[in-house]
Parts: C-alpha cells; sequence; structure tokens
C-alpha cells in the first residue's frame, strides 16, 4: 500500500511516499517559504536523486500540487498516476479533549479540527488546509489524521489540570494537553531499540528541539508529563515561542503597550523566543556564531535556553523518581553537538555523563553517554511520517477488514 503523508504547516508543508507495511521510503519533498517569491521546492525520488528549485508559491494549494506534479513527472517521478496513491496520513497538531488517537478523516472530524483552530492557531489552520487540498486533488482516497497531543492522553488529572476556576476547564476544555507527540513516540521505542530494552522498563526524559521545542517525561510504558501545555507556547524556550512566561507580565505588556489579544499572541508565538531574545535570528546556527564574535544578546539565548531545558531534566527526574536515558531529537537536538554538550554539564549528580568524542563525532544517532554513564544519553533522528504512515496503515486496513 502506498502512503502519501502530509505534514502541512504555516509556511512549509512537507511530504512523504511510503509502500506499507515494509516502510520502503519511495520519495520524499518539501515547499518551504510558501507565499514567497523565493519559496524553495525539495524533491527526493526512490534511488535518492535530489532535485530543488526556486520559484514563487502563492499558498500551500500551489505549493501541494507542485510537489504532486513531481511524483508523477514522467522522468523523475515514482508513480505513474495518482490513482496509486492508496491512504493519506496528515499530522495534525491540536484536537482538544474530542479524540485520544489517531482516526479517519470525515466531515465531524474536519469540524471538530476548526474548532481547534485557537488551541494551535499556527498548525490547525494549515493542517486543515491540507486536509481539505488532498480531498479536491485526490478525492475519494481514505484519509488519516494523526494527532500530536495523543500521546499525552494518559497524564493524569492532577497534571493537566491548571489552577485556576474549574468551570474553565468545564466549559472551554482548558487544561494541560502536550505536544510533539508524534515525535515522542519514534523517540520512545528508537530508544528502547538502541539500549535494547523494555519500554515498562525505562524512565526517559526526552528533549524534542527543532524550531518547535517539547521536553517529554516517559516512565514505564507511558506519558507522565509534558512541558507544553495548553497550547504548544507553553514550556521550552522554542524558536519563536517563549515559553513558560509570569501571566502577569503579559497582562501588564498589553496595558502597557495597549495591545490587543490578537496582537499580544503574535508577539508570544511568533516574535519571541530565540528570535526575540537575540534579536538575530529563530535559527540557532546563526546565534551560536554571533555567540562566538562575543555577541552579549547570543550569549544570553543560549544560556536562557540551556538553562530551561536543565530545569525541566531536573523536573522530571524528580517526578519520576529517577531517570535512565535522556534523548534528544529534533533538528537542533541531532544536529546541535554544542547545545547537547551545554545541556547535559553538570548534570553528574543525576549520573549523566557526556562522552565529548562521541557527541562531536556522532554521525545520525547513537549513544553519546561515557560507558559508566549510569543514564544513558541518546540521539535520535526522528521520523514522524513513519508514525503516521503505520498509523494509516492500520486504520484503513482495519476498516477494510
Amino acid at each position: 500500500m502506498k502512503i502519501f503523508v502530509l505534514n502541512s504547516g504555516g509556511s512549509s508543508v512537507k511530504f512523504k511516499l511510503l509502500e506499507m507495511p515494509e516502510e520502503k521510503l519511495l520519495a520524499s519533498g518539501s515547499v518551504e517559504r510558501l507565499g514567497k517569491e523565493d519559496a524553495v521546492l525539495h524533491f527526493t525520488n526512490t534511488d535518492g536523486e535530489k532535485w530543488s528549485k526556486t520559484q514563487p508559491v502563492e499558498n500551500h494549494e500551489a505549493g501541494i500540487k507542485l510537489l504532486i506534479a513531481r511524483l508523477l513527472d514522467q522522468n523523475k517521478g515514482v508513480v505513474s498516476n495518482i490513482s496509486e496513491i492508496d491512504a493519506i496520513g496528515h499530522r495534525v497538531v491540536h484536537a482538544g479533549e474530542h479524540f485520544t488517537g489517531s482516526v479517519r478523516i470525515n466531515n465531524e472530524v474536519i469540524t471538530a479540527l476548526k474548532e481547534c483552530y485557537e488551541l494551535a492557531p499556527l498548525h490547525n489552520p494549515p493542517n486543515v488546509a491540507g486536509i481539505e487540498i488532498c480531498q479536491n486533488l485526490i478525492p475519494d482516497v481514505p484519509m488519516v489524521a494523526v494527532f500530536d497531543n495523543a500521546f499525552h492522553a494518559e497524564i493524569e488529572d492532577y497534571v493537566r489540570t491548571y489552577a485556576i476556576p474549574y468551570k474553565y476547564y468545564e466549559k472551554y476544555g482548558i487544561r494541560r494537553y502536550g505536544f510533539h507527540g508524534i515525535t515522542f513516540r519514534y523517540m520512545t521505542g528508537k530508544t528502547v531499540e538502541i539500549l535494547d530494552k523494555k519500554p515498562e522498563d525505562l524512565k526517559i526524559v526526552s528533549l524534542m528541539m527543532g524550531s518547535g521545542c517539547t521536553a517529554n517525561a516517559f516512565d514505564c510504558g507511558k506519558s507522565v508529563e509534558a512541558s507544553t501545555g495548553f497550547t504548544p507556547l507553553e514550556g521550552l524556550i522554542q524558536s519563536t515561542r517563549s515559553g513558560d512566561i509570569d501571566p502577569a507580565a503579559v497582562l501588564y505588556l498589553m496595558r502597557k503597550e495597549n495591545l490587543s489579544s490578537e496582537e499580544m499572541d503574535r508577539i508570544l508565538n511568533k516574535e519571541s523566543g530565540w528570535l526575540g531574545i537575540s534579536g538575530i535570528s529563530n535559527d540557532l546556527r546563526e546565534i551560536f556564531e554571533e555567540s562566538n564574535k562575543d555577541n552579549y544578546r547570543a550569549k544570553l539565548t543560549i544560556e536562557a535556553i540551556t538553562h530551561r531545558a536543565k530545569k525541566y531534566i531536573g523536573a522530571y527526574a524528580a517526578i519520576m523518581s529517577g531517570i535512565d536515558a535522556l534523548v534528544f531529537s529534533g533538528g537542533v537536538g541531532e544536529n546541535s553537538s554544542k547545545l547537547r554538550k551545554k545541556i547535559t554539564s553538570g548534570l553528574g549528580f543525576l549520573n549523566i555523563e557526556i562522552d565529548d568524542k562521541l557527541n562531536n563525532s556522532l554521525k545520525g544517532e547513537g549513544v553519546i553517554s561515557t560507558a559508566d554513564s549510569r543514564v544513558k544519553i541518546v540521539v535520535v533522528n526522528t521520523d514522524e511520517e513513519l508514525v503516521i504512515a503505520r498509523d494509516t496503515l492500520d486504520i484503513v486496513e482495519n476498516r477494510k477488514n
């Protein structure tokens, strides 16, 4: 079965085409900088041949059409007809309390996702746009929604409850949900494989560090804590999101600057985080470059990111009464040996000891802790699309049967 996996984000669309259940990657691609004159298309076919092009791409629909056209290209494509696609899996960030697992998409599901727009304003609208575009471009193909918060569905009520009048949870569903669950499913599964352990025998702290960041505590087979909350805004300092902040500071700023709720939402989600502190970029590589030039705000940004990550590692070790593995993933977690070193430094009291040689020389994924470190430090190259394809296969096949 050929499964088309789509991740439709705010300014980009990414896809993978996989042959399932063999889990064979047939093609992958993306369109970055949607809505810009210099949008960039990337495409890799089954043979690993790469193709890129810079051109104007007006919106999500135009981007998805371009990617499908590459799939069908007579010379470098991988399918001869769109009908060869048997199912489509979509990454969806937030479904509130509507769903606790992956579901086949119908009109009721789409309505529920639209009701959650305010909970994930950067993600749910483009997620739904991707679904509706695929309905038009590839009609009558079964589609499945795989939710980013479903992994955290079993978090205890006392962990997910905010200390505000309970009636607001009952009325609006305001509680902590947690995100990046698709990645955490892959991270924990791969860590179990690398360490040759059973999930129920491990206490894992995972740091998903990409443009979005979440910390997760995984205790003996299930997620028990996540740093992101009601929306993906809470928790670690992220590329453009503030992470944890005193709500009173937000209210104070709104009064002082006469800001609307929409303007404050934009500041917290799109103008804060690494970008907001540094004033340089939301790309940590550029911030590290400026830090090497002794730029104060660049150095401040890196120290703030490091401190917040360490705080969550310590907190999660406390609530699990220990830790067996510390796992890094995401674009930054997988590729920044410098940040991994800074975050793990000084954690010897938790029996976390990084091996500098392994950390600096690692290509791909593996263990980077010292031989005598009781807590294993693991780097995992996440594959959200594979998790989505597995769920899509399972739901479509079960529906057939």
